[in-house]
């Protein structure tokens, strides 16, 4: 398939505003489909508005950590309370907002995902592509992604902490995390994503603003208990 420009996001978790504005973006610079690399959901409060932006994309997705706990929840009461303490009320509202055909969805969706683009090959993940819920940091030691199997790719993209990363693996194999759309925690404010250029092989990192106050007022409304939600999203 001859897809020129790829955006890439993850980690979008129920924040509309946030994805709305790197959709502009991405609109506005000819992006003709887009890679999600998991966590459409949990943490914040709108993923039907999530899944209802990105309907209209030609897209490509994998399952995160977040879909993998929404699952779970549907099933287990008694994990989803855990999971409300410790994340607040995102899958909660995911539960609550979405049709059970959207839900099987999201928790259906494969990790990870080998995809072919322009001649270019590319491995879609959430956190690494043997693990969804393995972290893979700027700075980690990249022995447990057994970089040596990966170089028939690419383009491996990742996601899951949150912070922008660009690497190589061998002599050409790209390692990219956006970054997160909805909860940044590199302190730069605002809604990460990437894009791709199959022709040229290059990726640029973008961070689009948005308002996230009314998103901070609504986190500090619902969980007072858990301020990180509020915060994070405006740290520097």
């Amino acid at each position: 398939m001859i897809v020129v420009k790829l955006g890439i996001l993850s980690d979008i978790h129920g924040n509309c505003g946030a994805l709305q504005a790197v959709l502009d973006v991405a609109f506005a610079v000819g992006v003709e489909r887009l890679l999600v690399g998991g966590d459409l959901v949990g943490y914040y409060f709108s993923p039907k508005a999530v899944l209802d932006l990105l309907q209209p994309w030609q897209k490509d997705m994998v399952r995160g950590n977040h879909e993998e706990m929404l699952h779970r929840s549907r099933f287990d009461p008694e994990f989803l309370l855990m999971v409300g303490r410790r994340y607040g009320s995102g899958i909660d509202e995911a539960i609550e907002q979405l049709s059970i055909s959207e839900i099987d969805t999201l928790c259906g969706l494969p990790h990870p995902l080998p995809l072919e683009f322009d001649g270019r090959k590319i491995l879609l993940c959430h956190g690494a592509p043997h693990d969804v819920d393995c972290y893979v940091y700027p700075d980690s030691d990249l022995a447990a992604l057994d970089a040596a199997a990966l170089t028939e790719f690419d383009l491996v993209v990742t996601g899951h902490t949150h912070y922008p990363m660009r690497r190589v693996l061998g002599e050409k194999t790209l390692l990219v995390n956006p970054g997160s759309v909805g909860q940044p925690r590199d302190r730069r404010p605002g809604a990460h994503w990437a894009l791709y250029d199959t022709a040229s092989g290059d990726v640029s990192f973008h961070c689009e603003r948005y308002d996230y106050a009314p998103l901070q007022a609504e986190a500090r409304r619902r969980h007072p208990e858990l301020p990180y939600l509020a915060d994070v999203l405006g740290r520097t």
